[in-house]
């Protein structure tokens, strides 16, 4: 061959060695998908945490976070403490990150096992992560895959605002998939 020839292939042969099913199967992706819940059922999922507190007489804000770490939806109630906006991220947040790393359900089942790092605290000097009661971790119902994080905040004890997180969580779970 000449040192400047070039090898050219006509336009369809190349389409076609592009398109053919061995070349694809054979061409790895270099695109990632993840799961999560759409933004209709995070609101509702949220809605109904604040919604059971407030049949209980607490005031909460309720805050979904996605697999991206990120707010994806927040209802807050009609008078809610102005830290449980911030707090209620948190304990999604918390619930979504560490639950997925160490495959608990809740930021109390992170707590009882001793997740919370060091003695020194230092986990908890990451300005989002929060290990207080009231997060729970979002799976898909079918293979228990992570869809992210539901924190309540604002009932007078987080164990209350987890109780209203996990009921709402049920109540949604067969819609999980």
């Amino acid at each position: 061959m000449l040192p400047n020839a070039k090898i050219v292939l006509p336009a369809a042969a190349l389409i076609a060695a592009l398109l053919s099913p061995t070349t694809r199967a054979q061409t790895p992706s270099h695109i990632v998908t993840s799961q999560k819940l759409d933004w209709e059922t995070a609101a509702a999922l949220a809605a109904e945490a604040v919604r059971l507190c407030a049949a209980q007489g607490y005031s909460v804000t309720a805050t979904v976070v996605d697999t991206t770490g990120h707010e994806q939806a927040v209802v807050k109630g009609d008078t809610v403490p102005l830290q449980s906006l911030s707090v209620s991220y948190r304990k999604a947040y918390t619930a979504y990150a560490y639950g997925l790393a160490f495959n608990k359900n809740t930021t109390s089942e992170l707590i009882a096992a001793g997740v919370t790092g060091p003695a020194n605290g230092a986990l908890n000097t990451i300005p989002e992560v929060l290990f207080v009661p009231g997060g729970v971790t979002l799976r898909s119902a079918t293979d228990h895959a992570i869809l992210g994080g539901l924190g309540v905040s604002g009932a007078p004890g987080g164990d209350k605002d987890e109780a209203c997180a996990l009921h709402a969580v049920e109540k949604f779970r067969s819609i999980f998939q």
